[in-house]
């Protein structure tokens, strides 16, 4: 059955439209920038992500009294929209104020700074004086795990962290907690996130507008050891990185860089440059030799072997079904993760026959 399809009129352009569209879909598909803090775009999945918490996409619809939310208003037949009146401006520009009035303003010593979507907003509103004053309020914890930082004192409620750990990666640790200022977004009842099912994939991470949820930077922790003419500095790179890294260098997406990059590696002042490829090769063997194992035992009449057998590759998959799928625990291969294979072998054996001492790796 064919697709009903909508034409409306966007800052004077028509444009046709698959119904269901939104009015910020309409807008992208002729180059029309409406700014957004809360919306991400979830292309490749079936979920459309509209939390309409922000609203700094407001625009002007002809005929209606209030301002629309363009991330979460469906198009509709003739439908006229205006972007960049005066009204869409100075509300958005107030929008992004009160916003700000109740957000720290350690700008240049934040994780964030230079990338951050708040900043480039205040930038494109010109905004330059503070008239709302806010609070900073405390109840928001801090956390820091192995992976990834939480502050919560920059939480702005967007609520992107909370749709893709519940709607993408369906781990669900986050959630809104509390109410008006003390709004925030934690696992439930507040704990912290290594007391959660978090599985530290970091999709919050990745979508978070501003410095809430960061990685963990462990730079100047390498650069001491790096200048430390008593240590050994090996790496590991995975079989991704040399596939994704050149694309931060302009090159087209894809693009293999493993030679710039092991050249890169060994002037940064690498000692050694290895491959993960090579644990992987364990894994194989290691998971190999368990799925025989496993038939053979069945194939003997032990019905109590479950198959098929799932690679364990990913320390966060095996955390995923620890939590969520705990009757399945024994689906999953015993054999550890290519990059953990790789640290013991680098720590043991390798290091053994290099004659270098653990303490100095």
């Amino acid at each position: 059955m064919e697709e009903k399809q909508i034409t409306l009129q966007i800052d004077g352009h028509f444009i046709t439209v698959p119904e269901g569209s939104t009015i910020l879909e309409a807008a992208n598909k002729i180059g029309i920038n409406i700014p957004t803090l809360c919306h991400i775009d979830l292309k490749g999945t079936c979920i459309k992500n509209t939390p309409a918490s922000c609203r700094i996409c407001v625009v002007e619809v002809i005929g209606r009294r209030n301002l629309a939310p363009a991330c979460a208003t469906r198009c509709t037949e003739g439908m006229v929209v205006k972007t960049s009146t005066l009204r869409v401006m100075n509300a958005r520009k107030v929008v992004a104020e009160l916003i700000l009035s109740d957000h720290p303003n350690d700008c240049l010593t934040c994780p964030k700074c230079g990338n951050c979507e708040l900043q480039t907003l205040a930038l494109r509103f010109n905004i330059r004086e503070m008239p709302f004053n806010g609070g900073e309020l405390s109840p928001r914890k801090r956390e820091i795990t192995a992976s990834i930082v939480r502050n919560m004192d920059k939480c702005i409620f967007c609520r992107r962290c909370e749709s893709v750990c519940n709607d993408v990666q369906t781990v669900g640790a986050l959630g809104a907690i509390r109410r008006g200022f003390n709004t925030t977004i934690a696992p439930a009842f507040d704990r912290m996130m290594t007391e959660s099912e978090c599985t530290y994939c970091g999709q919050c991470v990745a979508v978070c507008p501003v410095g809430a949820l960061t990685e963990r930077d462990y730079t100047n922790r390498l650069l001491d050891d790096l200048a430390n003419p008593n240590k050994v500095v090996i790496v590991q790179t995975a079989p991704a990185v040399r596939a994704a890294l050149g694309e931060e260098f302009g090159f087209p997406p894809g693009t293999l860089v493993t030679g710039k990059m092991v050249y890169a590696l060994r002037e940064l002042g690498f000692d050694y440059v290895f491959d993960t490829d090579f644990a992987a090769d364990l894994t194989i063997m290691e998971e190999g030799s368990e799925i025989l194992s496993r038939l053979t035992r069945y194939l003997n009449g032990d019905k109590s072997v479950r198959l098929p057998i799932l690679t364990s590759c990913c320390p966060a998959w095996v955390n995923f079904f620890e939590h969520h799928f705990p009757d399945m625990l024994d689906i999953p291969s015993t054999a550890r993760s290519p990059q953990q294979m790789f640290g013991s072998i680098a720590k043991s054996y390798w290091a053994e026959k290099m004659g270098i001492s653990r303490e100095k790796l």
